[in-house]
């Protein structure tokens, strides 16, 4: 399969009507979306990135109104959330409607549903016919693309079109609150902080990963993500110097230790959310082989880089 590269919104829209694949850029990470109506279509999706059948897709709609095309219903709560937060990176778990494909939501009875900021994605999504089910346009398991040359990378030849747009402003996954349950959880930490969240609905838990045997509700809940090529290394403070290792690298807010053939040292966590996964791309790309990586303070989007820290060094 030859990949079409297009600037156009509308070009890549027709080629997803036509029940194909198309990458396209948001605020989060670059997408790879197909019709959320279209079980073949987005069966392809899974066979592209070699996603496991089990990890649900999240649904993105061009609007806020729209989310009643996909979601069965919409409580307060939800109401107060989609008020606020959308358009942007923020997902909200719903009740589906019975006509959305079981292997868009993974056979669960719930749908995740988003509306992107992203004025090219929001071009895209309102040319396209039907709401796009939409995982990140990488190979599973792989740090998430954040620039439409990295998804050409990993899927050029996979997928039908992608959707050129600027690198991602964000450079993490939106954030995932389930809001089918009472009180809602906290599924995902993203660029909406559960310090943000919490000012308008107090009450939301933070859930834990997946229990093994255990559906997970959204993506990022059960499976190795996010992971480089290179060992991850996680540091809680500034190292004066690292293990001998002449293809060692470093990335955080300190400055970096002696010892580190590659270093990136980033102004504020907003910085380091969206550098990392770019920062993992190249240090695979030079031969790196560990990457030492400074967990940042647990709160605001810090909370969201040490989520892909930790799940990129394979833990949970």
């Amino acid at each position: 399969m030859q990949t079409l590269v297009t600037d156009r919104p509308e070009e890549a829209a027709s080629w997803l009507d036509r029940g194909e694949t198309v990458a396209f850029p948001t605020e989060t990470v670059y997408g790879l979306g197909a019709d959320a109506f279209d079980a073949e279509a987005v069966a392809k999706i899974f066979r592209a990135k070699g996603r496991p059948s089990d990890n649900p897709l999240i649904v993105h709609v061009a609007t806020p109104e729209r989310i009643g095309e996909v979601a069965a219903e919409i409580g307060e709560t939800a109401r107060l959330l989609v008020e606020r937060f959308f358009p942007g990176p923020l997902t909200l778990v719903l009740k589906k409607r019975d006509s959305v494909p079981e292997i868009v939501s993974a056979g669960l009875p719930t749908i995740g549903v988003r509306c992107p900021s992203h004025p090219v994605a929001s071009e895209f999504l309102r040319r396209c016919r039907h709401p796009v089910a939409a995982p990140s346009a990488n190979v599973s398991g792989r740090p998430s693309p954040t620039d439409w040359k990295t998804v050409y990378h990993d899927l050029g030849g996979r997928i039908a079109c992608l959707l050129r747009g600027e690198p991602s402003a964000i450079g993490l996954e939106s954030t995932i609150v389930d809001c089918s349950v009472n009180p809602p959880r906290l599924l995902r930490s993203g660029a909406v902080s559960i310090e943000s969240l919490r000012e308008l609905v107090p009450d939301i838990e933070i859930a834990t990963s997946c229990k093994p045997g255990e559906a997970p509700k959204s993506p990022g809940q059960k499976y190795r993500h996010y992971s480089p090529e290179a060992e991850i290394v996680l540091v809680e403070a500034p190292q004066e110097s690292l293990p001998l290792d002449p293809r060692a690298a470093w990335i955080g807010l300190a400055a970096p230790p002696a010892g580190a053939t590659k270093s990136l040292r980033c102004h504020d966590m907003d910085e380091y959310a969206r550098v990392l996964f770019g920062f993992f791309r190249t240090c695979d790309a030079e031969g790196i082989r560990t990457i030492y990586c400074e967990l940042p303070p647990d709160e605001g989007i810090g909370r969201a880089i040490r989520d892909r820290l930790v799940k990129a060094a394979g833990r949970r």
